[in-house]
């Protein structure tokens, strides 16, 4: 159930918008300034925050400056009685999604809630999953560029992690010198046996020479 937070000093807007949002299923937590806002945006975890701009304490743009800095981005909607094109446009340069002048329409800013969920929602389902492969106690994070071992992160490079991700992908299979330079170098024209033998040796200094066993004649496989 999404949960969101409206922070204005007018409880009536608040009463308002809770009644037509909820009806959505979404959950609405309720502040009347803006060090109120920020307490609650930091102990709970929003999807969306409704910011008014002339709040007690804290205003609008300070509260949304704060909500930027936390690690987690969260969709803010501003309303406010500030018409003006400088005010609306310092809202949004300021990280706001959305500016809403009053007076509003209930059903107009439920909606625009709605659309601001569905595009969170879109956004995570595109979240690739972490490309990590582990083996043996070796786990390789590809996306990061790293392997670990029994807790030890080293740094790869490019072509040391390209070596490592395909020996990893089907331990103990051989992959013979053609095909590892082909990976690693995107090209089988003129396999260097000399700079296999230097990536290799390298892979070995930081995950240990057990892992990786030479296959005379042939080339490499992976050992657990």
């Amino acid at each position: 159930m999404p949960k969101i937070l409206i922070a204005d000093d007018e409880k009536e807007i608040i009463r308002l918008l809770r009644m037509y949002l909820e009806t959505d299923g979404i959950t609405v937590l309720e502040a009347n300034d803006g060090l109120q806002a920020v307490d609650i945006a930091k102990s709970n975890d929003i999807d969306l925050a409704l910011v008014d701009i002339m709040m007690p304490k804290m205003d609008g743009y300070q509260v949304i400056r704060q909500l930027r800095q936390q690690e987690k981005y969260i969709p803010v909607l501003v309303i406010s009685a500030r018409v003006s094109l400088s005010d609306r446009v310092l809202g949004m340069d300021i990280g706001a999604d959305d500016y809403i002048t009053k007076p509003f329409e209930p059903l107009e800013v439920a909606a625009k809630v709605r659309a601001q969920l569905r595009r969170l929602n879109a956004a995570d389902r595109r979240m690739p999953a972490k490309n990590v492969i582990t083996v043996g106690g070796i786990c390789l994070d590809v996306d990061e560029c790293t392997v670990a071992k029994d807790g030890k992160v080293t740094d790869l490079t490019k072509t040391e992690l390209k070596v490592l991700q395909l020996l990893m992908s089907q331990p103990r299979r051989v992959f013979t010198l053609e095909q590892i330079y082909e990976n690693a170098w995107y090209s089988e024209a003129a396999v260097d046996d000399n700079a296999i033998r230097v990536i290799i040796s390298r892979v070995r200094d930081k995950i240990g020479a057990e892992h990786i066993k030479t296959i005379r004649g042939l080339g490499y496989r992976f050992e657990e």
